[in-house]
């Protein structure tokens, strides 16, 4: 075989392993349009509610509201002056926007070393561990996707304080993540009646 064809196929090899479809799915607003283009992210998060016990209709409503299920999703950058860029807002990174400490608390405890935010498997385990410890720790159950957004985003200690009650905004979307939950487990409900 020739050095330029060696050259080739080495090269698309190494593309192929690398590549990852991060992209969102086509119609984010039906679930069965979602699992029906992406069924890994519904194995994904069958995975994690029986590991975890957290309904996949709650775990989908949080994925579209952190990243719009973007695997690689990142937080916009902050400029000064208005062009000169100094950093992301936050280190938030994958479908379940888990910063930087929090991912590598999860990692110490339960991921292992290969766990990765833009895999829909590990971020749908980490935000199952995430909401099953705000479950212990703050008495919030599983299915309530409205407080169990509010603890995610403000962290526990945050939820403790109550810091969202500032914070109008923050309540008009967890609401959004309440009823975007209610709505995917009515449709995922349809969908396996087909």
């Amino acid at each position: 075989m020739s050095r330029p064809i060696r050259a080739l196929i080495l090269m698309l090899l190494v593309a192929s392993c690398g590549s990852s479809d991060y992209s969102a799915p086509r119609n984010l607003d039906d679930a069965c349009a979602i699992v029906a283009q992406r069924p890994h992210y519904l194995s994904a998060m069958q995975r994690a509610e029986r590991t975890w016990g957290v309904p996949v209709p709650v775990l989908m409503a949080m994925i579209h509201q952190e990243s719009r299920f973007i695997g690689n999703a990142r937080t916009p950058f902050r400029y000064r002056l208005g062009v000169i860029p100094v950093g992301r807002q936050s280190s938030a990174y994958g479908y379940s926007q888990a910063l930087d400490g929090t991912w590598e608390e999860y990692v110490a405890e339960r991921g292992g070393r290969s766990a990765r935010r833009d895999d829909i498997r590990d971020a749908t385990d980490f935000m199952g561990w995430y909401m099953d410890e705000s479950r212990r720790r703050l008495g919030i159950p599983l299915s309530d996707a409205r407080r169990q957004y509010l603890a995610y985003h403000e962290g526990r200690t945050g939820y403790r304080r109550a810091s969202y009650n500032a914070k109008p905004w923050l309540l008009a979307v967890s609401s959004r993540v309440a009823s975007r939950a209610t709505t995917y487990e009515g449709q995922l409900i349809a969908c396996r009646r087909r």
